[in-house]
């Protein structure tokens, strides 16, 4: 059940990420190319002297230049970072990662699950370095501060730690998907060993199949050539079951020919 929630809960979080990060490059795109279109109108009609065109393009431009999106970048870095550590997890437990197990298949299956094993292994080991690191590196870089200034305890010496450019958030809850990220993305690690040591399967990802469609199953394919019937094209080249090939056809006519001839 906990690992149902928690399987939903990754699933969201990144679809949440993607969407949020799509729609603010859509709407700084659109922002920016509409700045340069009413920037392109007031040229025009002061060129052309048409006041009222002047006028209005003006306006519009004030109007779509006082909606700052300078922070947009940031953001969207921001927003893909987070959803390229968590994602990293979720290809852990699906298995679409990409691997190279050419010479893995070749072994003996007692040889390829202990290579599979420490694989994994090494993977969750490598990813619990990581989150233990992030996990110092926010710690130092403000959230110990901002946890003694929630609880309300003395600060002493302990820094603040710096903020983000545009935005001026702190920069540790940013670096903080380090940490969450690595440490989910081992859980999956030992989850995936776990579960190839009782069943002696790993997680594949079907690259053709798209989530929440049905596979359908397809026809078998009509040799329509084979087919002896007026309704379906003939192969001229070849043989057409229970008719002559297309050389002795022509042969034959040949023959006739020539003997009605003679």
């Amino acid at each position: 059940m906990l690992l149902r929630i928690l399987d939903r809960f990754e699933e969201i979080l990144i679809s949440l990420l993607m969407a949020a990060a799509v729609t603010l490059i859509f709407v700084a795109v659109v922002h920016r190319f509409s700045l340069g279109a009413a920037a392109d109108l007031v040229g025009y009609g002061r060129s052309h002297d048409i006041a009222w065109l002047q006028s209005g393009a003006r306006s519009l431009f004030k109007a779509i230049n006082s909606i700052k999106l300078t922070w947009a970048q940031e953001v969207c870095i921001y927003l893909f970072v987070w959803m390229a550590k968590f994602g990293a997890a979720y290809g852990v437990r699906t298995g679409i990662h990409v691997g190279v197990d050419v010479l893995i298949n070749r072994l003996s299956d007692s040889n390829r699950s202990k290579f599979i094993l420490f694989g994994l292994m090494a993977g969750a080991l490598f990813t619990a370095v990581v989150a233990t690191l992030g996990a110092h590196f926010v710690w130092e870089n403000g959230a110990h501060y901002a946890f003694l200034s929630l609880t309300g305890a003395e600060f002493g010496d302990v820094p603040e730690g710096p903020t983000t450019p545009d935005l001026e958030w702190p920069t540790w809850i940013v670096y903080s998907a380090i940490p969450l990220g690595s440490s989910l993305m081992c859980f999956r690690f030992l989850q995936v060993a776990w579960n190839f040591v009782r069943t002696g399967e790993l997680p594949h990802h079907d690259h053709g199949h798209v989530d929440g469609l049905e596979d359908e199953t397809l026809p078998v394919d009509i040799d329509v050539y084979g087919m002896n019937d007026n309704l379906h094209p003939h192969d001229l080249k070849h043989d057409v079951l229970g008719e002559p090939s297309a050389s002795r056809a022509a042969h034959a006519r040949k023959t006739g020919s020539g003997g009605d001839a003679q």
